[in-house]
């Protein structure tokens, strides 16, 4: 079964920002995210409709 979910640090990676960028970002909502448990976890079909410019 493939990953539904991206890391911070993967989301990071992918748009060539640092990883405190990445959270200060995900914390203020503008990276579609949520949290499970302690972790953020980033949906990956929302992250890529997001990056394409198909909302959050």
């Amino acid at each position: 079964m493939e990953r539904q979910t991206y890391t911070v640090d993967e989301v990071a990676g992918a748009l060539g920002v640092s990883r405190s960028v990445a959270y200060e970002q995900v914390r203020e909502g503008a990276i579609p995210a949520r949290r499970l448990g302690k972790r953020w976890i980033i949906p990956k079909a929302r992250f890529d409709a997001w990056l394409a410019g198909e909302g959050a």
